[in-house]
């Protein structure tokens, strides 16, 4: 006997903000959004390494707002809705821990002093202002990882989630 009520695959409307998983939307925008604004803040030189991690937070913000948006108009009532969230997560997790990685290191540099200029090493004293821009970048790194551990934890109970509807 068929049931008259349709199937619910994910949470959709006001569910969203009661659910494990999808409670980390929030928290995805506000730190994605957080290392953003803290990169595009100070000077993004150099300009590849940096490039790539505004890259990466900007796609994963704008991504991130689709989904929420998905999520709470319904949209999201196929089937394939959970391994897309599963997949999605996954991949967002790879490019912040990259993306990561990548300001973590040049920050790190700029901390002893030294910029990556192409083909060498330039090594300056840190002035007050230079000093601004490394504390900036030392937030930047802090939301960076605070934003791929919420990826991460959204990616896994994503995932648990999928391997109980199959």
């Amino acid at each position: 006997m068929a049931s008259a009520h349709a199937v619910e695959f994910l949470p959709r409307g006001s569910k969203t903000f009661t659910n494990v998983p999808e409670v980390f939307f929030i928290p995805e925008f506000v730190f994605g959004g957080l290392v953003w604004i803290l990169v595009a803040s100070t000077h993004v030189y150099p300009d590849n390494p940096l490039g790539w991690v505004m890259f990466v937070s900007v796609f994963c913000f704008v991504m991130t707002t689709i989904f929420f948006f998905f999520f709470i108009l319904g949209h999201n009532q196929r089937k394939f809705w959970n391994s897309l969230d599963v997949g999605y997560h996954f991949v967002a997790v790879v490019l912040y821990l990259s993306a990561s990685v990548i300001l973590a290191y040049i920050t790190l540099l700029k901390g002893w002093g030294m910029t990556i200029a192409p083909g060498n090493l330039i090594v300056h004293v840190l002035t007050s202002d230079l000093l601004k821009i490394y504390r900036l970048d030392i937030a930047a790194v802090v939301m960076s990882y605070l934003a791929t551990l919420l990826y991460f934890l959204h990616a896994i109970f994503s995932a648990r989630r999928w391997h109980k509807s199959r």
